[in-house]
C-alpha cells in the first residue's frame, strides 16, 4: 500500500484458510519486503525452504510442521511479491534465502513458470503443469500433490541429494 510509483494488486481468496497464528508465526509486516520468513527452524539454522504466496502459504506451514515433526529444520517464506522482493537489498534478500541453502520448494497451485528464479537448479517446483481438471478443490489438491505429506517427501528427496 506505499507503493507510490508503480502498481500493486491484492488478490483474495473465497478459499477457506485457517488464520494463522501470530504469536507463533511472524507478523505480517514483512509483506511490505515482498517476501518473509514467516516460520524458521531453531537458530535461524534451515536446511530446506518452503516458498509459497496466497492460499499455498497454509500448505507450507504444513508441510513445515511435519518436517520439524521428524527432526528437519525448514523454513517458511511467504512471498506475495517477486517484484517487490527483488528491489530489497542483497543483505535482506540473502537473510530470506540464505545462498547456502540449495534445497528449496516453492509452492504454486497455478503456473511454475518464474519460480526457479527462487528454486534454483536445485530445488523443485510443485505446481500445475496442465489446465481443465474440474472438481471439488480437495480432490484437485490430491490429485495435483498438494498436500502437506507430498511437500515434505519432496523436502526429503531433495535433502537426501546433498
Amino acid at each position: 500500500m506505499q507503493l507510490r510509483h508503480e502498481p500493486a494488486v491484492l488478490a483474495l481468496s473465497r478459499q477457506p484458510l485457517p488464520t494463522l497464528d501470530r504469536s507463533k508465526y511472524a507478523p505480517a509486516a514483512g509483506v511490505a519486503k515482498g517476501a518473509y520468513v514467516l516460520a524458521d527452524a531453531p537458530g535461524a539454522n534451515p536446511e530446506v525452504i518452503l516458498i509459497a504466496s496466497g492460499s499455498e502459504v497454509c500448505l507450507a506451514v504444513q508441510a513445515h510442521e511435519k518436517l520439524a515433526a521428524e527432526g528437519i529444520r525448514s523454513r517458511v517464506v511467504s512471498m506475495p511479491s517477486w517484484n517487490i522482493f527483488d528491489h530489497q537489498p542483497r543483505e535482506y534478500r540473502d537473510s530470506v534465502f540464505p545462498p547456502n541453502v540449495k534445497a528449496r520448494i516453492a509452492i504454486e497451485q497455478a503456473s511454475t513458470f518464474g519460480w526457479e528464479r527462487y528454486v534454483g537448479d536445485a530445488g523443485r517446483v510443485i505446481g500445475m503443469q496442465t489446465f481443465g481438471a474440474s472438481a471439488p478443490l480437495k480432490e484437485l489438491q490430491k490429485k495435483f500433490g498438494f498436500e502437506p505429506d507430498r511437500v515434505a517427501a519432496t523436502a526429503k528427496e531433495l535433502l537426501s541429494r546433498k
